[in-house]
């Protein structure tokens, strides 16, 4: 057993001043990622700050139709939440293919944006990960890589975030709400996660002892459509080989509106911008998704072992926006 210290923070303002200046402190809401790391000796804070409890459960639509979505609203409440159901489909499917019951009925919605990478390697503290400790390595290079990046990895780091949720997120153009020493911040969702670089340990471009407050998701284009599609080893309780949340908008046989995201295939996930320009003004047909897929993944650049991440990527997209575009 490793001790460490615990302090119940009565505030948001209690919250991020207990951590100024202790950069291995960490916050504690659901901890179904940050417990496991505990367990398996990637993360030894000295001090752990409960933030489950303040007041940041609720779902609220804002005057302007924006949804903002408290830090610590639970994943299995959130997707059931009628606004979500009815205004954002993509989310609501993206979070009840996530996980288990069980789980989702305690993971939040900050601690599933900041949860780390499901890498063998990462989780397995007896092996060299670049990820986990900077300069030791990347293992997966040369290893198992099934479920490695084939978008935007480096030399230095080649996994995945695992999240559904932010993937979803992701394609509604969602901001991230935070608050550090200098008050309240908002930073759009697709700018959140890094990519890996040189830097791989650097999950998020999240302030070192912010606290995430809540999730805004501004309010569908009229005539949207949206959904998420996951490919996946088993039915269930397994992480995504390649994912797709997609939101169209079709009026008389062309798209007026796309928004696409991939998930299982980068280090952050992947708004896919090149689809979404070739899409745009495009007629709504097989042909146009195929194209705009192809050009997303032109610079894919699979690993050893995961050749087949490119193909079965293209293909969920084109399933993707087929079944959107067929939608009454």
């Amino acid at each position: 057993m490793i001790p460490f210290a615990y302090h119940r923070a009565s505030s948001v303002a209690d919250a991020v001043t207990t951590v100024a200046d202790r950069p291995d402190a960490v916050f504690l809401a659901g901890g179904t990622n940050l417990v496991d790391h505990m367990k398996l000796g990637i993360l030894e804070p000295s001090l752990v700050v409960d933030v489950g409890h303040l007041p940041l459960s609720d779902v609220d639509q804002l005057p302007d139709g924006t949804l903002r979505v408290g830090a610590d609203v639970r994943n299995s409440d959130l997707a059931t939440h009628p606004v979500v159901r009815s205004r954002y489909p993509v989310l609501a499917r993206a979070l009840l293919s996530a996980a288990s019951g069980q789980l989702r009925n305690l993971a939040t919605t900050a601690g599933n944006l900041l949860q780390r990478t499901r890498c063998v390697y990462f989780q397995d503290v007896t092996t060299p990960c670049n990820k986990r400790t900077p300069g030791e390595g990347c293992s997966a290079i040369g290893g198992y890589v099934r479920y490695h990046a084939i978008l935007g990895a480096s030399e230095h780091c080649v996994a995945v975030h695992p999240s559904d949720m932010a993937v979803a997120m992701a394609a509604l153009d969602a901001y991230v709400v935070f608050v550090d020493g200098d008050g309240e911040h908002r930073l759009p969702l697709t700018e959140f996660h890094r990519l890996p670089g040189d830097r791989p340990d650097r999950d998020t471009e999240l302030p070192p002892g912010a606290l995430i407050t809540a999730v805004e998701i501004p309010p569908p284009p009229h005539g949207a459509r949206s959904t998420y599609r996951k490919v996946r080893d088993r039915a269930s309780y397994a992480f995504a080989l390649t994912s797709v949340a997609a939101e169209l908008v079709v009026d008389d046989g062309a798209v007026t509106s796309a928004r696409i995201a991939l998930g299982g295939v980068a280090h952050k996930p992947w708004r896919a911008r090149r689809a979404e320009e070739i899409l745009t003004g495009a007629p709504a047909t097989e042909d146009s998704f195929r194209r705009a897929a192809d050009a997303e993944l032109e610079d894919a650049q699979p690993l050893p072992g995961n050749e087949f991440k490119v193909e079965l990527t293209r293909r969920t997209v084109i399933a993707t926006l087929t079944e959107l575009s067929e939608q009454r």
